[in-house]
């Protein structure tokens, strides 16, 4: 038995909502452990279609306790609004079933304001966010001036907390001409709130530890992917949290010895939403297709995704910094009916051949893909659900996958649907 931490190998948007869900049916507790409600995960079960983005992906699971850890950053309004679309698609989500950590930080209205007023100032500066408020309700974290779900608790405390926190966001206010937050009214907008969104609080540490000396499994799922996190990723053009396993333990309060495997979520390509480096990124007709059949546009957003082909580079590179045991290859059924398909196995920076994507954001715009190519396949792969099902094309172009970011393939998956999934080693089984 072991515990499992889900990662996005790429950009995300690589399919973890569905691995994740698929691999909750065994476990006991699943975690959500850093970003916001930035990070959409989509779910088909039975037919019907789930959106989720703050919420874990397990959520829609009877009988399974889903818990948001410090790590994340929470917008409550966000949360009500969700758990409220769920239960008009008959999920109740009660506090017996959600647990959120005490000291996890809350966007606020302001975070949002300021978020959108730099993304909207200067074409040359944006980074391509969501403008949902992640980045500023981080930066007042780390800057110790957050309120945390937990203040909630006292109100009369509540109005000094508001006053520290719009001495700095009043200053920023005003350098940029807009009207300042009043005080009483954020007050009043947090103790209206409060009351929808405190049942669910908890000492999640403890919470862990406990499910942990119960023999109980727990799945840590991550948000974004890899490439966007704050320090491994393409700064930056990445989020405002780790994204990488490891801060799996930190961003829910559980010791590094918790964490027993980590399983990397992979596109049989690659997308990516927003700004910054791409090298395998493909404008032509093939990109389109990629696109289209894929379905690529973004679960929060609704923003159409760059496609390109495969990098392994990059994802050979995401393998180390995570420390990644097996990847879940996903969407492969996007590359059926290609004639040949193309993948990066290394790069050419100013004429030279390198393996590794660069740190130096003027390098990262340099590099140029090196590609070899291997024949494709007519035959669909969609909805298959053993290897025999599969092309032998497609076969080979998975074990080829492995050699290059020297991982194995542990999950293949072949269609949004819950079932449509190849298991070769069970994580949890670690």
């Amino acid at each position: 038995m072991a515990n499992v931490v889900v990662v996005g190998s790429q950009w995300g948007d690589e399919g973890k909502g569905k691995i994740v869900d698929w691999l909750s049916e065994q476990a006991d507790v699943v975690v959500r452990f850093q970003g916001g409600h930035n990070a959409g995960h989509t779910l088909v079960i039975g037919g019907v279609t789930y959106k989720l983005s703050l919420l874990p992906s397990g959520v829609v699971r009877p009988g399974k306790m889903s818990v948001i850890g410090n790590g994340v950053v929470l917008d409550p309004q966000a949360l009500v609004d969700e758990l409220s679309r769920l239960e008009a698609q008959g999920v109740h989500v009660g506090p017996e079933r959600l647990r959120i950590a005490e000291n996890t930080p809350l966007i606020l209205p302001l975070h949002r304001e300021l978020d959108a007023l730099r993304e909207n100032a200067s074409e040359g500066t944006r980074i391509g966010t969501t403008k949902r408020g992640i980045g500023p309700a981080y930066e007042d974290k780390v800057g110790r001036r957050a309120i945390r779900l937990v203040d909630l608790v006292d109100p009369a405390a509540l109005p000094a907390k508001v006053d520290r926190l719009l001495t700095h966001h009043n200053l920023i206010r005003r350098g940029l001409g807009v009207e300042e937050v009043n005080p009483q009214a954020l007050v009043d907008e947090l103790i209206a709130i409060a009351p929808k969104v405190l049942p669910y609080m908890d000492r999640v540490w403890e919470l862990l530890s406990k499910a942990r000396k119960d023999g109980k499994k727990i799945l840590f799922e991550g948000a974004q992917g890899a490439l966007l996190d704050v320090d491994h990723g393409t700064y930056p053009y990445v989020t405002s949290s780790n994204t990488v396993s490891s801060s799996a333990a930190g961003g829910s309060g559980v010791g590094p010895g918790a964490l027993d495997y980590v399983l990397g979520i992979t596109k049989a390509y690659t997308t990516r939403v927003g700004e910054g480096p791409f090298p395998t990124e493909l404008t032509d007709d093939v990109g389109q297709t990629l696109g289209t059949v894929g379905r690529e546009f973004g679960v929060v957003t609704g923003r159409p995704r760059r496609c390109g082909w495969f990098d392994a580079v990059l994802v050979r590179q995401t393998v180390r910094t995570c420390g990644i045991h097996g990847i879940a290859l996903t969407k492969l059924d996007v590359l059926d009916g290609f004639d040949e398909i193309k993948v990066c196995v290394g790069y050419k920076l100013d004429g030279k051949t390198i393996d590794y994507f660069p740190a130096e954001m003027g390098e990262q715009a340099r590099v140029e893909p090196i590609y070899e190519t291997i024949e494709g396949w007519k035959d669909t792969t969609a909805g298959a659900r053993s290897w025999a099902d599969l092309p032998a094309e497609a076969v080979k172009y998975v074990r080829w996958l492995e050699e290059l970011i020297d991982c194995p393939v542990a999950v293949l998956s072949t269609s949004p649907e819950r079932d449509d999934t190849i298991l070769v080693h069970n994580p949890f089984q670690a």
